[in-house]
């Protein structure tokens, strides 16, 4: 059997630069718990701190590994659980055609303060959620479902919210048991939907304020943010379900910046690359350590909001019964879970794992004066 081959690691960690420049942060700037917590996972996950366990397998080969942070925030610990998240929405797959709808909110919005951002993300579900299922009730003639994922950051690390769809293309309707598929290629006109997506999202923030702005304060974000218009942007089709599944890998777990865009870390500055969209070139930017952790840490899941949310007919309270309908009224299969694979050496790609020993998490001693 010949082993996968592993993608080339990343030259520079994020943990590097937290080792660097976090006590520098947080002397200059009171941190919310969130983002003092994600500094400290940062810098010690895959480390003796958090502790870790020595595997033995059959073909000779010991393997020392150390246990992860599971922070939201963290890059090395994202990517494992994106790939256990998708291979969950796998089984949720249908034969049908699937779009990409992305919600984007203006500058005045995106300005507001940290403490009103909660509030803030949480009516951007709410708006362009109802905004689809709406659309869909409309034009498909029953219930769509989609994946919502919520970013908020721009290549920059500045913030820019705005939430990813991928929406499946056809409407289900319970009560016939009959499921109208999209149009091949069109899932919904972008400028209706900017349209009500603006005003649903304009008449919750006036309904339930936001924190931190008083209400004078709030009128004038409002009516400076309703005289834009606002972005809806629909991308091409997906090609297929394999095709939509490469993309949730890619997107549902991302954090502000993947580690192999970290081009250089110096005792003074972070650089990387970064894309820009006005004419699509990828450039490189050079920060102050500590400004370019500051940018970072804007991007750290805040307390009350969950960043991945499904609706519709894939929403957790119905979502079983709804794809059973679906699948009979399409009289298509489910899909075949893969089975659980087997614990091989990493290191040849061939052993078997045998036995595996827990290791305590190392404390280093506090030192003592000697005289």
């Amino acid at each position: 059997m010949t082993p996968t081959p592993k993608a080339e690691p990343p030259r520079f960690r994020l943990a590097d630069v937290v080792r660097s420049f976090g006590a520098e942060v947080r002397r200059g700037a009171a941190l919310l718990y969130q983002q003092g917590r994600a500094l400290l996972d940062i810098e010690r996950c895959r480390t003796a701190a958090l502790g870790g366990h020595s595997e033995l397998y059959d073909c000779g080969h010991v393997v020392t590994a150390y246990n992860s942070c599971r922070s939201r925030s963290c890059p090395r610990c994202q990517a494992f659980k994106a790939r256990d998240w998708v291979v969950q929405k796998a089984l949720d797959l249908l034969p049908i055609p699937y779009f990409h709808v992305v919600f984007t909110l203006p500058k005045e919005l995106a300005d507001v303060p940290p403490m009103a951002r909660a509030t803030l993300y949480n009516a951007l579900f709410r708006a362009s959620s109802a905004t689809l299922l709406e659309f869909g009730h409309r034009h498909l003639g029953g219930q769509i479902g989609f994946v919502s994922v919520l970013h908020t950051w721009g290549q920059a690390l500045t913030h820019h919210p705005h939430v990813h769809c991928v929406v499946a293309g056809g409407g289900w309707d319970r009560k016939s048991k009959v499921f109208k598929k999209a149009r091949r290629g069109f899932l919904f006109s972008v400028g209706a939907m900017s349209a009500v997506f603006r005003g649903k999202l304009l008449a919750d923030l006036q309904k339930r304020g936001l924190p931190g702005l008083d209400g004078a304060t709030l009128a004038r974000v409002l009516a400076a943010a309703s005289r834009h218009n606002w972005v809806v942007y629909s991308k091409k089709p997906f090609g297929g379900p394999k095709q939509v599944l490469r993309y949730l890998a890619r997107y549902t777990h991302r954090i502000a910046i993947s580690e192999h865009r970290l081009r250089n870390v110096t005792e003074k500055t972070v650089t990387f690359d970064w894309k820009d969209y006005r004419d699509g070139k990828t450039k490189q930017m050079t920060l102050p350590g500590a400004e370019f952790l500051r940018r970072f840490l804007q991007h750290v899941p805040v307390r009350g909001c969950t960043r991945v949310r499904s609706f519709g007919f894939l929403a957790n309270s119905g979502k079983r019964e709804n794809l059973l309908g679906i699948r009979a009224a399409l009289d298509a299969a489910a899909p075949t879970p893969k089975p659980k694979r087997v614990c091989v050496c990493p290191v040849c790609g061939v052993g078997v794992l045998v036995t595996r020993q827990m290791l305590a998490p190392w404390t280093p001693l506090p030192r003592s004066d000697t005289s």
